[in-house]
């Protein structure tokens, strides 16, 4: 694998990591009536670490593409969600990291 792909993956696992993180934080922190909808939130975010850890175990570069495809699609989302909770950090570190992990991604396309 080239260096630009290894980048694109540890971005990627890096960045699926961060959003299992906040999902476990939001599931401790739920009221009883959200932590059905956290535990949900939850689940994807451990599915998301899985299969961006996959990633490199496979050596197959269309795999880890969509897994940052599919990161960057959270991220960008997670960045819509906190501007409109009017939160900067959770806007813009979201933000941040889908720019980083997509320009990672234009690099291997460009390899």
């Amino acid at each position: 694998m080239t260096t630009a792909i290894w980048i694109c993956s540890v971005l990627t696992i890096v960045s699926a990591l961060v959003s299992l993180g906040y999902a476990a934080a939001g599931l401790r922190s739920a009221s009883p009536s959200g932590r059905l909808p956290s535990s949900y939130a939850l689940s994807r975010s451990m599915a998301l670490v899985v299969v961006a850890l996959a990633g490199p175990f496979t050596g197959n570069t269309g795999f880890i593409e969509a897994a940052a495809v599919c990161m960057i699609c959270v991220q960008l989302l997670d960045a819509v969600i906190g501007g409109r909770s009017h939160d900067l950090l959770k806007t813009i570190g979201p933000a941040i990291t889908a720019a980083v992990n997509a320009t990672a991604l234009v690099w291997v396309f460009a390899n």
